[in-house]
């Protein structure tokens, strides 16, 4: 052993070790360490004191195969906190950053402990008078970082099974781990923002009232608090900034962070809740050429990061964070692909939503259907079953690319969020579109052999309003995030009812309340999968901030103090929920032909105008068009359900009217007898009355309003 001056006096055994697998790999009598870096010259293990504030070894690692610098320590047991130094050429001008006074985060850590302290030492360059001064930075960075784990990764999974939802019967809530707790007042205190606080019997209550399927946890990779945050007293509260992608991050731990999550999505999965982590591997944490040196920078920045081929001091950047992860190289394309499997074999984890998943597609430059990163996950036999969610853009050239990802992917429907917000905001010549989004957006899908639940459906997400807001205000309200309103989008086609922001207007406040139902019916009734965000059900707001990203304060958390109107919307949400799961109409797999399939006089879906009638051509391009009924024919849904059985449903109509103006709907013709009304938005109480409506009789639907009907074989009623 070759020990540098902070060694042990007490000598070290150390062992040649294995290449593989990567990280610190506890076998039951020693630990195995191995770390990629294809360009370094050196490499030091270095081992801390238990509370990670002295460092007491540093172990030079000689063996090197495939650029795979590995050893073995059999004295070593789970606990040791430890890092990398790795030595090399500092060029920035090649794109060479190596720089040993840093210490450097394994990749492949399982576990990460103690906090980031930001300080000058944590970059490769001296910081000086002028940003362009890169010259060579000689202070210890140690003191101030995170010391990687050891851990053991025993578990008893038990009878662990996990839910495997079909996408059609999928309903989708995205929360965040702490956020969604902090406040919970039957969640106890030590428990409030936790892993184990999701778990607990009142959280699971609530979703289960709701009838979620899947709960989608915004980052839980270990992630880093930008300086700049920091130094305004903010933090980096989405989590978007991530630097250990093997590891829970234990901010949100009660407890040991690994076994808590695993408890965790052992406990959802036993309440029939799928478990689906929002992933960052298109950047990470160490920013752009001026950033710091955390990990992967100074372990072979031109392996782990696409730079700049001209000017390799640069990177390049689709992601707008300063840096771009280098996925086209193949040690970090396995990073990533190890990643994955990891939560899915050992976290139990269901499925994933990528961020800025048109990064990962891009081969050379542009986004690529066929590129490596996508047919690597079409061919594993871990991956490829499991649930799979891109959002399907970034800044890069040519990065919208919604419904162009491959078969076997589901994606983030951005041009349903933006159809949906025009039509309920009032806008005209929009029920071209929203008849698209609503029957499941064939025109972006179907040309790609995908059905309908390709389509992610959501209105709101957490970058953005959430849907309280989306109803209270015009314009954003970034103040509190010290940008001068600069951050944050513009364009939010949103509708404050006729004031800007809290109000005691009864009438107003009435009609917010009726906006967010015709929100949610139309997102939970429409062919797709829908997703949820937290806390929208009872009303959350963020007071117009719309990119409370570093907000991690009462702003952003849940407020589970619930009034009357939060009581009542969390009831409609159920009540539509459960409509949806009682009609295979509004979960098709495949999609509308828009014409007889059967042996019956009505086509499988039909357009209707207020009149009663088929929508024409003409129709469609009339600017003051804002009223809408589509007819779902049951005797036409030819579709089986999962053991081959045909399935069959009742006839169904949804009338939708963004006017501000009541509209007489005439009713068309049943399959059957006639129609009884089962919701609607203007009715904020309990079910409508049933009773029973014939073929022409007109219906009131009010202004901003939504109602579903149904016509159902075992009806037999005399209708009025």
């Amino acid at each position: 052993m070759n020990a540098g001056e902070h060694a042990t006096a007490t000598p070290i055994s150390v062992w040649r070790g294995k290449p593989a697998p990567l990280g610190a790999s506890w076998d039951g009598a020693g630990v195995n360490f191995a770390l990629y870096s294809e360009n370094a010259e050196g490499v030091e293990l270095c081992l801390f004191d238990p509370k990670g504030r002295r460092e007491i070894a540093r172990i030079d690692i000689r063996e090197r195969t495939n650029f795979v610098w590995h050893c073995y320590l059999p004295e070593a047991r789970p606990g040791l906190l430890y890092g990398y130094r790795v030595h090399g050429p500092y060029a920035p001008e090649r794109g060479d950053r190596f720089n040993a006074h840093k210490l450097l985060l394994d990749p492949y850590a399982r576990m990460i402990s103690g906090p980031l302290r930001w300080t000058e030492a944590h970059y490769g360059y001296r910081v000086g008078g002028r940003r362009e001064d890169l010259s060579f930075d000689t202070r210890d960075s140690a003191s101030a970082m995170p010391k990687c784990r050891v851990i053991d990764p025993a578990f008893t999974w038990g009878t662990d099974i996990r839910p495997q939802t079909p996408w059609e019967d999928t309903v989708i809530y995205e929360l965040h781990v702490k956020g969604f707790t902090q406040l919970h007042p039957a969640v106890r205190p030590q428990l409030r923002g936790t892993y184990a606080g999701l778990s607990t019997a009142p959280v699971i209550a609530h979703l289960h009232r709701l009838g979620v399927t899947a709960v989608e946890l915004m980052p839980v990779h270990h992630f880093v608090d930008d300086q700049a945050l920091v130094q305004r007293g903010l933090r980096n509260y989405w989590g978007y900034n991530s630097i250990g992608f093997f590891a829970p991050d234990t901010r949100y731990a009660a407890g040991d962070a690994v076994n808590e999550f695993k408890t965790m999505v052992k406990t959802l999965h036993a309440a029939g809740i799928e478990v689906l982590l929002d992933v960052v591997y298109n950047h990470t944490a160490e920013g752009n050429q001026f950033g710091p040196t955390l990990s992967f920078r100074g372990i072979d920045n031109r392996t782990y990061y696409r730079l700049d081929p001209e000017h390799p001091r640069n990177y390049v950047d689709y992601t707008g964070t300063g840096n771009t992860l280098n996925t086209v190289h193949g040690a970090t394309l396995q990073l990533v692909m190890d990643s994955l499997r990891y939560w899915v074999s050992e976290m139990h984890v269901d499925g994933f939503r990528f961020d800025l998943a048109a990064t990962l597609g891009r081969a050379e430059h542009l986004v690529d259907e066929h590129s490596v990163f996508f047919d690597c996950v079409r061919q594993d036999p871990v991956l490829s079953r499991v649930k799979l969610i891109a959002e399907p853009w970034d800044l890069g050239e040519g990065g919208y690319q919604v419904g162009n990802f491959p078969p076997g992917w589901a994606e983030w429907n951005g041009k349903y969020r933006d159809a949906v917000r025009s039509y309920w905001k009032g806008d005209g010549g929009v029920i071209g579109e929203l008849a698209s989004r609503l029957s499941g957006s064939s025109d972006l899908f179907q040309g790609r052999g995908r059905g309908p639940t390709a389509s992610v459906n959501f209105v709101t997400a957490h970058d953005g309003f959430t849907l309280h807001d989306l109803v209270s205000y015009n314009e954003k309200h970034n103040e509190a995030n010290g940008e001068n309103g600069r951050d944050g989008e513009n364009d939010n086609r949103s509708w404050n009812c006729g004031v800007e922001g809290p109000t005691d207007d009864p009438a107003i406040r009435a009609l917010r309340e009726q906006q967010k139902r015709n929100f949610l019916t139309t997102l939970l009734l429409s062919q797709g999968v829908p997703m949820l965000l937290g806390g929208d059900e009872m009303g959350r707001t963020q007071q117009g901030n719309n990119n409370a990203y570093c907000q991690d304060s009462e702003l952003s958390w849940v407020d589970w103090k619930l009034g009357p109107d939060a009581q009542k919307l969390i009831d409609f949400t159920h009540r539509l929920v459960a409509l949806r799961n009682g009609h295979p109409l509004f979960r098709r797999r495949t999609f509308f032909h828009g014409r007889s399939i059967v042996a019956a006089d009505a086509k499988d879906i039909a357009w209707l105008n207020p009149d009663g009638q088929e929508i024409t051509g003409d129709d469609w391009n009339q600017g003051f068009a804002r009223c809408l009924g589509v007819f779902l024919s049951g005797h036409g849904l030819a579709e089986s359900d999962a053991h081959g059985d045909a399935l069959d449903d009742d006839d169904l109509l949804l009338l939708l009217n963004a006017d501000h103006e009541a509209i007489t709907f005439v009713l068309p013709k049943p399959r059957l007898t006639h129609w009884r009304v089962l919701l609607d938005t203007a009715i904020a109480t309990d079910a409508p009355s049933p009773e029973p409506l014939s073929f022409g009789a007109p219906y009131p639907l009010q202004g901003r309003s939504m109602a579903v009907l149904c016509s159902s074989p075992g009806d037999d009623e005399t209708p009025a």
